[in-house]
């Protein structure tokens, strides 16, 4: 993505964004964070970049959304099924789309997976236009806003302290692997306990049981 993205520039960086809004799963908030580090680089300029990052997805959204509204469900789900778009992930979708469709909108942008899926489900659902553009692009605004400026106080802490980071990468990778170790270790043995007791109380309610059914008959 870095490559690509100093190749070809803010062009490169609206082609991932729109590729992704139309449902090609490229990584978008990856992208928009790196192109947040090169501009700290001087690579980009930020309203330049923002720009591109927003038309690329609001026009994508766009075209998603013409697709729903004209060529509906069928279609979505012929060719979503290569991107791991699934009749019960669909139905579930829109099920929820259907319940509260202005604030998905505004907030499946924050949503990977979703976020793709949305513009097709207000485009079924004949959300009109004119209430879906100005919110999806509000939206696309705010989210590629935020990754980007993430990704330049990103770039200017790994400028900044770059030596310390050099220095204490492999003992912090290693440290945090550590860390990750004993929390499944006891995660995993705390698990095996409860399935044991678990186990313990269904044979004690089985004897129990038993019991019970032995006095009846002796009765």
């Amino acid at each position: 993505m870095q490559e690509w993205i100093s190749h070809f520039g803010y062009f490169g960086v609206f082609l991932i964004v729109f590729s992704e809004a139309i449902g090609i799963p490229f990584p978008a908030e990856t992208t928009l964070t790196l192109s947040g580090i090169e501009w700290t680089k001087g690579v980009f300029h930020l309203f330049p970049l923002w720009l591109a990052a927003c038309l690329g997805n609001i026009i994508g959204s766009t075209i998603a959304y013409g697709i729903g509204m004209y060529l509906g469900r069928p279609i979505i789900l012929y060719v979503g099924k290569y991107f791991g778009i699934t009749e019960a992930r669909f139905n579930k979708a829109n099920d929820q789309f259907e319940k509260y469709e202005l604030w998905i909108v505004i907030f499946a942008k924050f949503i990977a997976g979703i976020r793709i899926l949305v513009p097709y489900l207000a485009g079924i659902n004949r959300m009109p236009f004119w209430l879906f553009a100005p919110f999806n692009a509000l939206s696309a605004i705010v989210w590629s806003g935020l990754f980007i400026i993430a990704g330049h106080y990103i770039g200017v802490v790994l400028h900044r302290y770059q030596g310390l980071i050099h220095q204490y990468l492999i003992p912090c990778i290693i440290l945090l692997v550590v860390l990750i170790a004993i929390y499944v270790f006891f995660k995993v043995r705390s698990h095996r306990r409860e399935r044991r007791l678990e186990a313990e109380a269904q044979a004690k309610l089985a004897e129990q049981q038993a019991d019970d059914e032995a006095d009846e008959m002796d009765k």
